[in-house]
This record gives C-alpha cells, sequence and structure tokens, in this order.
C-alpha cells in the first residue's frame, strides 16, 4: 500500500513539474500605445491541433495601426485541457491597444 502511494504521488508530481503555459506575443507597428485591451478565447480540438474557433486580432485591434497581441494558455486554459484529456484545448488572446 505505502508503495503505491509513493508511486502516485512520485508520478503526480512529474505530471505537475513537467507541464507549462505558453505564450507569445506579437507587436504590430509600434506596439501598444494604450492600456485598452480586448480578450478573446481560440477553440482548438485534439490537443490544439484542430482550430474550432480563432479570434481575428486584426479584427480585436478596432482598426488600430499599432498593438500588441499576447496569446497564452493561462491556468483555466489548461484546466479545462486537462479535465477532457486534451480533446478540447482551449487559449487566450488579448490585444492591447
Amino acid at each position: 500500500m505505502k508503495k503505491t502511494i509513493k508511486r502516485l504521488s512520485v508520478a503526480f508530481a512529474l505530471s505537475v513539474m513537467m507541464t507549462s503555459c505558453f505564450s507569445y506575443t506579437s507587436v504590430v507597428g509600434k506596439g501598444a500605445q494604450g492600456t485598452a485591451s480586448v480578450t478573446e478565447w481560440n477553440h482548438y480540438v485534439i490537443g490544439g491541433l484542430a482550430p474550432v474557433g480563432i479570434s481575428d486580432s486584426k479584427a480585436m485591434a478596432g482598426g488600430a495601426t499599432d498593438y500588441t497581441v499576447f496569446t497564452r494558455q493561462s491556468f483555466v486554459n489548461g484546466l479545462i485541457a486537462a479535465i477532457t484529456f486534451s480533446i478540447y484545448t482551449p487559449t487566450t488572446t488579448t490585444v492591447t491597444k
């Protein structure tokens, strides 16, 4: 019994330590000139391989020529992906103008 608990604890610890959240930033023009931002979720299936609904950063910028796009997998996105065994894998995109 102790051996099983120890193995499960090690497996859990490894799974927590080996996961990560990814993010990337794109700067358009001179980048964000203010603090106004718009946030939308992107929807993917099969571990992010097939996009179902992705946000349009140009439309989110609302005609601005200088803005910053920040796309990430937040904790909530990762939690949802874990619950669905990565069948559904959302990300979050924030456009700051």
